[in-house]
């Protein structure tokens, strides 16, 4: 009668007891690209809520605020006034501000942390025009996003 022990059995059978170095190099290899894959994903997810945000914000979350203040006053904010007279009355205008208009400041600032461009009367067609400097934070550029422009897609 013949006896196996059970170590000797064991490599008889091809069992295996754990996982080689390159097949746990390769595995982390795979997720390692995952990863990247899904930052780089996700930084253009949220640059794109962000012109999502600043569009919505020139075009209509503040209109109210400024036809209320047009609707006291008789007219829109001077562009040296700006959207700062929608929070505290301008100076010689306390009379007829019914304000505020707008609940903060911080809701004046773009979402790079730039302050909304504002010129009244407007050059664009428009009675003012309002805009975000974009990604760049600097006027004048391409990723500009006005109330006068088309929406970024």
């Amino acid at each position: 009668m013949i006896y196996f022990s059970k170590s000797r059995f064991n490599k008889i059978s091809g069992a295996r007891q754990g996982f080689t170095l390159l097949e746990i190099m390769v595995v982390m290899a795979i997720i390692g690209l995952l990863v990247a894959l899904a930052v780089a994903n996700l930084e253009r997810i949220f640059t794109q809520a962000k012109i999502n945000t600043a569009e919505l914000f020139v075009r209509q979350s503040i209109k109210l605020p400024l036809q209320s203040y047009r609707m006291s006053l008789g007219d829109y904010p001077s562009t040296a006034e700006g959207l700062q007279a929608l929070i505290s009355s301008p100076a010689g205008k306390a009379d007829r501000w019914r304000g505020p208009y707008q609940q903060s400041s911080e809701t004046l600032l773009d979402p790079w942390g730039e302050p909304y461009q504002y010129r009244c009367p407007g050059t664009h067609k428009n009675d003012y025009d309002l805009w975000s400097k974009g990604p760049d934070k600097k006027e004048g550029t391409e990723d500009d996003i006005g109330n006068w422009s088309p929406p970024k897609s």
